[in-house]
């Protein structure tokens, strides 16, 4: 009895610890499922908290897509705008505006003194043709002395820079009976061109005087032949002038020519034939100076045949000499001629050396003598005439009426000793050197 009441006691016991056993580990797996069960809990609130701000990162970034393309869709509105606007400005004359960012071709200047109505007068004729071009030809009066008239008249032009030379050192002339104005001159042009060149660094300048009126082709004939000065070291300067361009010495307004004889009467001038002259400039009679061989060497100036200035300046320095008789009858160009759309490539030394020979050996040779006027005259065509010296060019040259006076041994508009010039119709007359 007491063995079986021991047995049952035993399977109790046993009964109770797997009960306690099964308890405890469906307890502890309870605890283990309710950890795991917070922690997918857990795992999950991460991963809809991930999502959400995924989300919204995804309609930030959508956003700005948005805005992107709106940008994009007003930029693409504001560019066709722009370009119906550029595009009318075009129309308007957009070119005008862009013209103030060109380099100038040259500064212009017109030297005065004491002449107000003539300065008046200049200006008025230049102001008509460099209106359209000021920003590639800036436009100057320089004015020597106080004349209080001429400096009224070159500050009543808001399209004009003044400058004004101001030298009180007394002038002493090298001979007796030099006339003052001649070294005042002088100095006046070296201080204006030193303060162009230097100062204001133009690369070219074109020098007008106070009595002088321009051609409607006077800018664009500059600007064409602005290559050329730069490019041919042969050619010291361009001039608008023809010391033989009376009406009845004169027929195509396209031909230019080389010449040895500096021309000036409106000219231009590079800042490396300055530089070279400035240190050297004379006291007076500058232009003549210029005429030298020793100044200009073997280099030449270009000349057209019909003048681009006219110079109607009876009174000044020079007290109207020659005035009736070679500038009252100049003809002075009066169409237009668009230089830029021709080629000037025959004036480079090379080309115009055999372009000019030609020319003077097609012609018909006709012997001088007093009745040469007569011969040339009751010939055809182009005729060319030999002259022996100084003496018997002047005499021809008076004959036909053109400049006899010669400079340094060379003859006025001389190329080679050359001197051409028309005769009553479009032929030409050659008056060349026998040496």
């Amino acid at each position: 009895m007491a063995r079986n009441i021991c047995d049952v006691r035993l399977l109790l016991f046993v009964a109770a610890t797997a009960f306690i056993f099964i308890q405890m580990r469906l307890f502890a797996t309870q605890s283990e499922y309710a950890d795991r069960l917070a922690s997918a809990v857990e795992s999950e609130s991460q991963c809809t908290s991930q999502m959400r701000l995924l989300i919204d990162q995804i309609s930030i970034q959508q956003g700005k897509i948005v805005a992107l393309e709106e940008a994009k869709k007003l930029q693409d509105e504001e560019y066709v705008h722009l370009k119906a606007l550029v595009q009318d400005l075009e129309k308007k004359g957009l070119q005008s505006l862009l013209n103030h960012l060109e380099v100038p071709v040259a500064a212009v200047v017109i030297m005065a003194c004491n002449r107000p109505d003539y300065l008046q007068r200049t200006v008025q004729s230049v102001l008509k043709y460099q209106t359209s071009v000021a920003s590639k030809f800036p436009l100057f009066v320089s004015q020597d002395g106080t004349n209080p008239d001429v400096k009224n008249v070159a500050l009543s032009f808001k399209q004009i820079t003044y400058l004004q030379h101001l030298d009180f050192t007394p002038v002493h002339t090298e001979r007796p009976g030099e006339l003052i104005a001649y070294y005042k001159i002088a100095r006046h042009y070296k201080w204006a061109l030193d303060e162009l060149f230097i100062k204001h660094n133009f690369n070219r300048v074109i020098i007008l005087e106070d009595d002088m009126e321009i051609a409607p082709d006077f800018f664009n004939y500059f600007e064409a032949t602005a290559s050329i000065l730069d490019s041919d070291k042969t050619i010291m300067a361009v001039s608008s002038w023809n010391d033989n361009g009376q009406v009845q010495f004169v027929h195509d307004p396209k031909t230019l020519y080389r010449s040895d004889f500096f021309p000036g009467l409106g000219w231009m001038l590079s800042k490396s034939i300055w530089d070279e002259l400035s240190p050297k400039w004379p006291k007076a009679y500058w232009d003549d100076w210029i005429r030298l061989k020793e100044i200009h060497g073997e280099r030449q100036f270009i000349r057209p045949e019909v003048c681009r200035t006219y110079n109607f300046g009876e009174h000044g320095s020079s007290m109207g000499q020659f005035f009736k008789q070679y500038l009252e009858p100049i003809k002075l160009n009066d169409v237009h001629v668009d230089w830029r759309t021709m080629d000037l490539s025959y004036l480079t030394e090379d080309k115009f050396v055999r372009h000019f020979a030609k020319l003077v050996a097609d012609a018909k040779p006709v012997h001088g003598g007093p009745d040469a006027v007569l011969k040339a005259h009751n010939i055809d065509g182009d005729v060319r005439i030999q002259y022996r010296d100084q003496a018997d060019f002047e005499q021809i040259a008076r004959g036909f009426g053109i400049f006899e006076e010669w400079k340094d041994g060379i003859p006025r508009t001389a190329y080679k000793g050359v001197v051409v010039f028309r005769h009553q119709t479009s032929r030409r007359i050659y008056l060349n050197s026998r040496s």
